[in-house]
């Protein structure tokens, strides 16, 4: 009796290491492949999140944690974009996958990254307003405007997850979740009207720009994306700290403090 339990609680732990490098090796490379380079830094370094160094102490555990088997998250904010809440909640899930909270600070959900995407795709941005969209389009183009293409990925996630697992892509245990959408990073998935791989780059680009993009645009909350990377912010001049020989770590500012 005492063996067999030794070896169970040994494949219980060898399970959840296959399932750390999984995330961990999903995080590395959804930044490394399309579109992996922004403002000339690889994806990869801004999730990794490397440069904080105190442990980060959620505030609130249950107001913006998401660990699969279902979020508990509670929404707030009126929504803009989005009509339907599972359609958010999706969206949420989404996000703190490819970005999640760790020892170094919030996630997605807690830099408010899925608000951020909802006012970005009700603005003429998402309804692709500036853009040609007159036929015929190059390969790889999509008639669809980024909203649609937001909508139908989401909705197309809990339908894969439904026939996968029986149940929505939220609900699913955070392993299920990971190997869903490297299905759809890898373009395995088929879609109408656009693919899944660029469905899943523009997630990640939306999600990634929510974490670090001014919170005057509803993302970054407290700017804690930008205090994880120690980046100041909106300041106009640096001329206090221009010829200091050591470095000088100064509190983050946002336009909103111009204003």
């Amino acid at each position: 009796m005492t063996e067999n339990k030794e070896n169970q609680q040994k494949n219980v732990s060898e399970n959840q290491e296959e399932i750390d490098l999984s995330k961990r090796h999903f995080i590395k490379t959804a930044g490394m492949t399309t579109g992996g380079i922004v403002g000339g830094v690889l994806l990869g370094s801004f999730i990794s999140k490397p440069f904080k160094t105190e442990k980060y102490e959620p505030t609130s555990k249950d107001e913006h944690s998401h660990h699969g088997s279902g979020s508990n998250n509670t929404f707030t904010e009126a929504m803009q974009f989005f009509t339907r809440s599972e359609d958010l909640m999706t969206l949420a899930a989404a996000t703190e996958i490819i970005f999640p909270e760790d020892e170094n600070g919030p996630g997605a959900i807690g830099l408010g990254v899925p608000y951020y995407i909802d006012k970005q795709l009700a603005s003429p941005w998402g309804k692709n307003t500036d853009d040609y969209r007159k036929r015929p389009f190059r390969a790889g183009e999509s008639p669809l405007n980024r909203g649609d293409i937001m909508l139908s990925g989401l909705r197309k996630l809990n339908e894969v997850s439904q026939d996968a697992h029986d149940d929505i892509f939220d609900s699913l245990e955070e392993s299920a979740q990971i190997e869903i959408l490297q299905s759809f990073e890898a373009g395995e998935v088929e879609m109408n009207l656009v693919s899944s791989a660029s469905f899943f780059a523009l997630l990640r680009q939306l999600t990634l720009e929510g974490c670090y993009a001014d919170p005057l645009y509803g993302g970054n909350k407290d700017m804690e994306g930008w205090r994880m990377k120690e980046f100041p912010g909106a300041y106009m001049s640096y001329t206090d700290v221009v010829e200091a020989e050591e470095f000088v770590k100064k509190e983050p500012m946002s336009l909103s403090d111009h204003m």
